[in-house]
């Protein structure tokens, strides 16, 4: 069955910004990050005082990333907020391939589809992070209310993300379908679906099993905010 492998899962979004996503990237020595614009991830070659160091620079202050990776060493300027604990899941190789659904379109507006994301995760999805790959959704009366598509972007590899469904749209089944959507699409590229979830969602994590996910490792994010006063912050 597929695997994801450890030596790149670990920490995906340092090889994502180093090979599909290379043009989203800022870079200073041993630190990553995507556009503000695109998303709030970052990374590190390793979690040393270096890298976190290197990270500062290209941080403003006040601002919050997120990188992969836990107890990591006190760096001035640096404030560790928060931790979630997820799930990477991939998808079976014998999953069969769901039939087309011609409901599901695809979509092109960044406004609509923050306001969507913003109900089940303010924050994570901005602007720019349709630029990442491909969104779809399904409407009802014209108003989008289930969506979901692509993030982290990897050789052989395309997450599925931001997949979630209006509130007063819940239990029609919609997730399920553009999940499946996206998965009939990696299977014509001949791509491996995976994805996150936060590790207490229960409920989604059932609904990827029921369609052919497995889970193969939890990692650790962590929230580093950079405080309003610290080093200095050349111009990027």
């Amino acid at each position: 069955m597929p695997q994801l492998p450890e030596a790149i899962f670990h920490n995906p979004p340092w090889h994502a910004l180093r090979t599909k996503h290379r043009h989203f990237a800022q870079i200073r020595g041993n630190a990553c990050r995507y556009l503000p614009s695109v998303a709030p991830f970052a990374a590190l070659a390793a979690p040393d005082e270096i890298a976190l160091r290197d990270l500062h620079t290209l941080m403003q202050p006040g601002e919050s990333v997120w990188i992969f990776g836990e107890n990591l060493p006190t760096v001035e300027g640096l404030a560790y907020d928060a931790t979630l604990p997820t799930l990477q899941m991939v998808l079976l190789a014998d999953t069969p391939v769901p039939p087309p659904d011609d409901a599901i379109t695809p979509l092109s507006d960044p406004a609509e589809m923050v306001a969507l994301t913003d109900i089940a995760f303010p924050g994570f999805f901005r602007p720019g992070t349709c630029e990442m790959g491909e969104y779809f959704g399904l409407r009802s009366g014209g108003q989008l209310v289930s969506m979901g598509g692509e993030r982290l972007m990897l050789e052989g590899y395309s997450e599925i993300s931001g997949i979630c469904t209006h509130p007063d749209h819940r239990g029609r089944g919609y997730a399920a379908r553009v999940v499946s959507h996206l998965v009939r699409k990696h299977s014509a590229e001949g791509l491996v679906s995976w994805l996150h979830v936060v590790a207490s969602n229960t409920h989604a994590i059932g609904l990827y099993e029921s369609l052919g996910f497995q889970i193969v490792r939890q990692v650790v994010l962590t929230r580093i905010t950079a405080s309003i006063a610290g080093i200095s912050h050349p111009s990027m």
